[in-house]
């Protein structure tokens, strides 16, 4: 069943089916505009007229910019984010960092997060409503790659999935996203061996061998 059909089945009798072609071609112009103008200045009638589609269909959908904002986040966030499953701890960890690398030197994303960072640093709804949907979005991917690593035997106790999320991104987005220096070859491949050996002394269990 695809995402369209379950919305649409959850839709209460005698309400109007929104269009998921639709919904995905205002999220795309929401991005197109936040990357052309920043958020203070994005404006529903720029982001329809940019879908080719009427500010009805946007409010049908959200009540204000800041939802259509958050959705659009979000909604790439977890469509984009693989769940890695490749034998190892070490190598899950590497798969999402290579992932996370290229999400965040894309063109698009190397504009619209530091505008939304500064905007949240001024606005509190902002900082808390997007920390909500990024969160949500990534628990889930964190919180398999760390079941999957006790299963294996690579970890020893229960992690906290937000804490593990902050130790194995936080310096890769860094490196990236606020300092925007180029990483040396190898990078990926040492950070994602320090993190898995980092997570496997927080659990209390000896370092994972590759």
């Amino acid at each position: 069943m695809t995402t369209g059909q379950q919305r649409a089945r959850r839709a209460p009798a005698g309400a109007a089916v929104l269009r998921e072609d639709v919904t995905e071609a205002i999220r795309a112009a929401t991005f197109q505009e936040l990357a052309a103008v920043g958020y203070g200045r994005l404006s529903i009638e720029a982001v329809a007229r940019r879908a080719g589609v009427g500010k009805t269909a946007v409010y049908r959908r959200w009540k204000s910019k800041l939802p259509m904002v958050i959705d659009a986040v979000s909604e790439i966030a977890r469509m984009g984010m693989p769940v890695p499953d490749t034998g190892s701890l070490t190598g899950d960890l590497r798969l999402l960092l290579g992932f996370l690398n290229w999400a965040l030197r894309h063109k698009l994303a190397s504009q619209i997060i530091p505008d939304l960072l500064a905007e949240a640093a001024r606005n509190p709804e902002i900082a808390a409503t997007l920390a909500t949907a990024l969160r949500e979005a990534q628990r889930g991917i964190s919180a398999v790659v760390l079941k999957h690593a006790r299963e294996r035997g690579e970890l020893a106790g229960d992690l906290d999935a937000d804490a593990a999320l902050d130790l194995v991104i936080g310096p890769l987005y860094w490196r990236v996203a606020v300092v925007r220096t180029p990483l040396p070859e190898g990078h990926l491949d040492r950070l994602a061996s320090a993190s898995a050996a980092a997570l496997a002394a927080l659990s209390g269990g000896p370092p994972p061998s590759d």
